[in-house]
Formats: C-alpha cells, structure tokens, sequence
C-alpha cells in the first residue's frame, strides 16, 4: 500500500544535533532499495546535501517548502516557482522598513548580511565550514542584498526574524505574493505564492504512477502540515506542537531525539 515516503530533515530526520541516527541511516537506506524515498525540506539544496549524500539516495529532493525540485546527479533544476527579482527587490526593501534580519536563498547559495548577521546563520556556516574545502555548502556573508541579485538565475525564498513579523506579513503585498510558513518561533520563511511541501508533493509523483493515498509522509513542523493532511498517512513526529500533531493521522511515540524511534516505525509500515 505504501510506495513513497516523504521525509522532512530538520525535526524529523535530524536529531537536535543536526546529526542523524545509525539505526535511522540504516532503515532508510534499506528502505530506498524497495520504495521510493524522497527528501521534502525547507532547507537549500545546498544545505541539505550533506545528509542526502549520508542517506545514499539517488532521488531528486524537494528544497525551499516546496519552491523547487532539484537533480544533484546532474545539478539541474526539475521545477520551480522562485520569486521574481522585481518582487525580491520589493521585499528587501519592506524588509528594510520593518527591521528585520534577512536570508536570500538564491541558486546556489544562502547568504546574509555582513551589517546585521543571524545567529542561527552563523552556526551554519560554522557547520558548513566542517566539511572538507570543495564539499562545502555555500553560505555567504554579503554587503548587498541587492547587488547579489543581479548574478542570480533564481531567488529561491527569504527568511526573517526580529522585528514585528506579523505586521509585516500582514502587508497586503507580502500577504498577495508570498507564502510565509513560520520555521521557529521569531523567524518565518518566505516563498512564492503557492507554494508548499504538499503542493510540490503532489506534482512530483504525477510521472510516477503514485497516488498520494499511496504516500507516507513524516515532520514535525507547520510547514509540514500541507503535505502531512495530503498524504494517505501523515505522521507527526512526537517533539511537533499540537497544531502539527492535530494534522495529522499518527504521532510518533518518541521524538526526534531517540536513537531509534522513527526508524524502528518506518521499518513496521514499509
């Protein structure tokens, strides 16, 4: 009954280490050789690929809450809806006005402000900065938003955090034209209008001949919800709130943080 599951990283997969479990490495790479297994994050393609690599799979992933699909095989963009420049000027600015920290995901990098950086950016590109040089991920301090623009393919979404973000969200522009999921409690991402976890979900198993009665699809977060209510089974993972959990057919017993809970559960459903 169960031919693809759906995997969110952060809160789900990752642990509060950002690292991920033996026994969960082992039942999803066994998994992989018999059901189709695709990553579903809110995270960059660049961000996510280290764990992707460690999980051994070979399907595209589903980045950004949804903006895009992307191939590492052959580093190409599949799909996608990104946020046009003339909008992403048009949010830095508003962005701007409201005091707010700023992420720009763009193609192939997260960058952020030289004059106002983000803690939570900071430890990432300390974590980036582990890997070997060449395996990387890109995750850059800028001067300029807006210069970084202009040598861009695709803007994939923002992220901001500080500030009054719920009155900035409410701006009828912010509101009309972009998605915003919050991803903790000060910060909230910002895609293009339409789109979600669910969404991409849904298009993606169009040219597989899966339904998604056929899905199994597993977080922990808000920006999970689309997909968790779309798929035939959505789970919640124990450490989710109880606005996840209520969207949501099953709750996992353990959390994110137990050595071998969501793998042990995988295992039982596949």
């Amino acid at each position: 009954m169960h031919k693809l599951l759906a995997l969110d990283l952060d809160g789900t997969v990752l642990n509060s280490q950002h690292t991920i479990s033996a026994p969960l490495v082992e039942a999803i790479q066994h998994l992989a050789k018999k059901t189709h297994v695709v990553i579903v994050t809110g995270r960059h393609h660049v961000a996510a690929k280290p764990y992707y690599e460690q999980l051994g799979l070979s399907t595209p992933i589903i980045c950004c809450n949804g903006t895009y699909i992307f191939d590492y095989a052959n580093d190409r963009v599949i799909k996608e809806n990104a946020i046009t420049k003339a909008r992403a000027i048009e949010f830095i600015q508003l962005s701007e006005q409201h005091d707010l920290k700023m992420v720009m995901y763009v193609r192939d990098a997260m960058l952020y402000s030289n004059k106002r950086p983000i803690a939570y950016m900071e430890a990432l590109s300390a974590w980036a900065q582990s890997f070997p040089e060449g395996s990387q991920p890109s995750i850059l301090r800028v001067d300029d938003f807006r210069k970084e623009l202009q040598s861009t393919d695709y803007v994939w979404k923002f992220v901001v955090e500080g500030g009054d973000i719920d009155a900035f969200s409410a701006l009828e522009c912010i509101d009309t034209h972009f998605n915003g999921e919050r991803s903790w409690v000060d910060r909230v991402d910002f895609s293009a209008a339409g789109n979600s976890k669910g969404n991409a979900l849904t298009h993606y198993i169009q040219t597989l001949g899966i339904t998604l009665e056929e899905c199994v699809a597993v977080g922990d977060n808000h920006n999970d919800i689309s997909m968790l209510t779309l798929a035939g089974l959505g789970i919640a993972m124990n450490n989710a709130d109880q606005t996840v959990k209520n969207a949501a057919n099953l709750v996992t017993d353990h959390s994110n943080d137990h050595e071998s809970g969501l793998a042990t559960l995988l295992q039982r459903l596949f």
